[in-house]
């Protein structure tokens, strides 16, 4: 997550921060908050949703050999992948209680994992899956 939250400094940096500098110094307007927390929350669900559908992996989940599947291996819908993004976002911003929650769940999946229907799973050579279970 560490590693994934500084990628997502760059595409913030790039598709969020840079327009609205130019708004703010260009033409000295400045947004209301509620527009840019709206605006936050699309470009990072365009960053994931676009990753997820097309190879269910972010830049860092590639790196780590992380693979978003269902439980029974296959493709996520986009339905269900904008789902869990969606519930990714209390999962994380009560102090993290959906990540906890992967300590006592049988499978060590995310609490928003398990609501929406998906799976990370360690990606093999073969391109085989192996659920995460550490050990």
């Amino acid at each position: 997550m560490l590693y994934e939250s500084l990628l997502l400094l760059g595409v913030l940096s790039v598709s969020f921060m840079l327009p609205h500098l130019v708004l703010g110094m260009g033409f000295n307007l400045i947004l209301p908050g509620w527009v840019l927390l709206g605006h936050v929350f699309i470009v990072l669900g365009a960053y994931f949703l676009w990753y997820w559908i097309h190879g269910g992996q972010t830049l860092a989940m590639q790196t780590w050999n992380i693979r978003l599947t269902t439980p029974s291996g296959a493709q996520p819908s986009p339905a269900r992948l904008a789902l869990r993004y969606v519930l990714a976002w209390p999962s994380l911003l009560y102090f993290g209680a959906g990540v906890l929650w992967a300590l006592f769940d049988r499978d060590r999946q995310f609490l928003h994992d398990r609501l929406a229907g998906t799976r990370l799973v360690f990606k093999r050579q073969q391109d085989s899956s192996a659920p995460i279970n550490p050990p």
